[in-house]
């Protein structure tokens, strides 16, 4: 029932799934930073959310990079309370696979974070990645304050200019403040850590983003 046609829109609100009241039950801490996954976070740190498809690799990218202090994969965007992630699957929640980024701006810049996000993956596929299809693999940003909403819209308008003079297409990232993040499974959260082997659809476009004035 989850893995048939993909939709190629997002569900509305009234279509959505009831979902469930009680949260995924995930570790403590991150298997490769070892910070509460959950918090409490450092009140200086920022929190930002990435989509790029499959979420095991592009949690990846991200907890490798010094300031970052915590990474978790779980559902964004949608309207499912508490989904799993076959419900996600089927593009019946509205959400996609995104990735949380907690990092130090003191260490490492939301511009960098940005230019990373839009080199690792191909933000003009619409509603997949690569093989990865359907709503749940769009790509996303999501802020989690109004002073991310200008650097993110203007790192999108220059990627953008790049991605034409290249013959790439058009962006179609999804772009707009959070919604409440709901931390996927616990099988999920690091999988390519625990699983160094497993599959992983990061693919980028070979466009590189212009360096950004921080």
């Amino acid at each position: 029932m989850f893995f048939g046609k993909k939709p190629d829109k997002i569900i509305t609100r009234q279509a959505a799934l009831a979902g469930r009241a009680n949260p995924m039950p995930v570790p403590d801490t991150h298997f490769v930073l070892g910070i509460a996954l959950k918090g409490p976070f450092e009140p200086t740190w920022q929190t930002i959310f990435f989509a790029m498809g499959c979420f095991w690799g592009a949690e990846r990218v991200f907890w490798h990079l010094d300031g970052v202090r915590v990474t978790a994969v779980g559902y964004q965007g949608g309207f499912t309370p508490n989904p799993t992630y076959e419900e996600v699957c089927s593009g019946k929640t509205g959400h996609t696979e995104a990735v949380m980024v907690v990092f130090d701006p003191l260490i490492i810049s939301l511009n960098k974070l940005l230019k990373i996000f839009w080199e690792q993956h191909d933000p003009t596929q619409g509603m997949a990645q690569g093989n990865d299809v359907g709503t749940q693999s769009r790509s996303a940003i999501y802020t989690s304050c109004q002073p991310q909403e200008k650097p993110v819209a203007t790192s999108a308008q220059l990627f953008c200019a790049e991605l034409c003079k290249s013959n790439k297409g058009a962006i179609t990232t999804q772009i707009a403040p959070a919604t409440e993040f709901y931390y996927a499974e616990s099988y999920h959260q690091q999988y390519l850590a625990k699983n160094p082997d497993g599959y992983c659809g990061i693919r980028g476009t070979g466009v590189t983003c212009p360096i950004l004035n921080d």
